[in-house]
Order: structure tokens, then C-alpha cells, then sequence
């Protein structure tokens, strides 16, 4: 069992003094005759020489003291372990706390990323985009003449030569593909607002009815087919999927975000 000691401002008589005040006691009783008071009975033996008993005594002091330091150094021994111990635990648990903290961290910025990613792609995904990159409008709407059955352009040309990538405006699902008399090959995307748009004269489509798409994805290239006097993009906006249901492609692809 741990064996603990006094701890203060008083210490423990060395081994000199206590030595000492054992001589004096010793020579002290003897002096006084209190020594000789406790021989034997009358009789016995003369009672030891004055020097023998005070070599006793400090042989006994000498035990007493060995053992008492013994028992001190022990106590020391235990006390440092202990301590040890403790700052042992201490250094444990605040790791502990540090790897959790850490993990907690780690957690947090995981979810933040995973939620900014989220909120991209649902930018991305709701985005709008110009049909076909870095071109400009060569014919607008409504412009009159007679190449045009109804008497009036019903969408808007983009400049393109033949093969340029086309792109989908936004997010929607293809809803016919193929030849549309005089717009040639064609593609007709329902939007996920409910409109629809259309992109005519193409050279060739790169997509099918039913499929899904998302902003700036490649419809197919544009060419010339159909009726036209040379490779563009004829584009429309719709309220509906067939002809008839026009409306400014312009404004529409404007309120939506892009600037033309």
C-alpha cells in the first residue's frame, strides 16, 4: 500500500542531529544518575560502561534513521509515479479532444464542400446559355419577306458556318428529332419551365426523343438543310411544341440570363 508522508514547512531532523540529541540525552541521563537507577537488583552484574550504551543508542537511531528514509524514499517514488500517471492521462485525454476536434473539423468542411457543389450544380442545372458560343443574331424577329411562309420570320438566325457546335439553352428533355420540312433537321427541347425551343437547318443531330439534357449540351452542327439561303441556326421560343406558338427568342433567352 502507498505510504504517505507529512508534507509542511517542517522537516525532518537530519541524521547528525538526531544523532546528537540522543548523545546528550544519554550522557544527560547518566549525568543525573537516572542510568544508574535502573541497573539490576542487587546482585547483578555492574551496569554497562557509560560509553557502551551510548553506542547502542546510536546504533538503534542509525536503524531508525535507515528506515525512515527508506520509508521517505519510497513515498517520493510513489508520489512521482502517481504524478506521472496523471500527466500521462492529461496528455491522452487532451489528444483525445484534439483527434475529435480534428474529425469534428473535417466533418464540417466536408459538408460545406458537399453542399456548395450541390448549390453549383443546381445553378448549373437552371442556367441558360446562348445556342451556339460567341456567335451574334444575323436575322431578328418578326423581320418580313417572302422566304418565309408567314410572311415574317418566326424565331431568329444565328451567324454560324456549317459544323458549329449547336447547344441547348437550358435543362429539358428532347421531344422530336428529325426532318421539319422547312427547318430541315430540327431538335424541339421542352424547357424545365414548361417552354419549348427549337433549332432548325441542322447538318446533323447528335440526339434522340426522350432524352434528357442539360445546359450547353451539344444538340448537334449546324448546316444548311431545309429551307435556307446558307449555313445558320434558325432558333425559336415556344408556349407549345408546335409551329404557331412563337414568341421573342431574344427577350425569352434575356429574362433567362443571357446576354446577347
Amino acid at each position: 500500500m502507498a505510504i504517505t508522508r507529512a508534507r509542511g514547512r517542517h522537516r525532518r531532523p537530519s541524521r547528525l542531529t538526531r544523532t546528537s540529541a540522543t548523545a546528550a540525552g544519554v550522557a544527560a541521563l547518566t549525568t543525573a544518575g537516572v542510568l544508574g537507577t535502573l541497573a539490576s537488583p542487587a546482585g547483578a552484574a555492574q551496569p554497562e560502561p557509560e560509553g557502551s550504551a551510548l553506542a547502542g543508542a546510536i546504533a538503534v537511531d542509525e536503524v531508525g534513521t535507515s528506515l525512515a528514509e527508506k520509508i521517505a524514499a519510497q513515498a517520493d517514488a510513489q508520489e512521482s509515479a502517481a504524478d506521472a500517471a496523471a500527466a500521462k492521462r492529461k496528455a491522452e485525454a487532451e489528444a483525445e479532444r484534439r483527434a475529435q476536434e480534428a474529425k469534428r473539423k473535417a466533418r464540417a468542411e466536408r459538408t460545406a464542400e458537399e453542399r456548395a457543389a450541390r448549390a453549383a450544380e443546381r445553378r448549373r442545372l437552371n442556367a441558360y446559355v446562348a445556342p451556339v458560343s460567341g456567335s451574334y443574331v444575323s436575322t431578328g424577329y418578326r423581320t418580313g419577306g417572302a422566304i418565309w411562309s408567314s410572311g415574317s420570320h418566326t424565331g431568329v438566325d444565328f451567324h454560324a458556318a456549317s459544323g458549329t457546335p449547336v447547344h441547348a439553352v437550358g435543362r429539358g428533355t428532347v421531344v422530336s428529332t428529325g426532318s421539319g420540312g422547312a427547318y430541315g433537321n430540327e431538335v424541339v427541347l421542352k424547357m424545365h419551365d414548361g417552354t419549348y425551343t427549337q433549332y432548325g437547318h441542322l447538318s446533323s443531330i447528335g440526339v434522340s426523343a426522350g432524352q434528357s439534357v442539360t445546359p450547353g449540351q451539344q444538340l448537334g452542327l449546324s448546316g444548311a438543310t431545309g429551307n435556307t439561303t446558307g449555313p445558320h441556326l434558325h432558333f425559336e421560343a415556344r408556349t407549345g411544341p408546335d409551329y404557331g406558338s412563337d414568341m421573342d427568342p431574344v427577350a425569352y433567352l434575356r429574362s433567362h440570363g443571357v446576354d446577347l
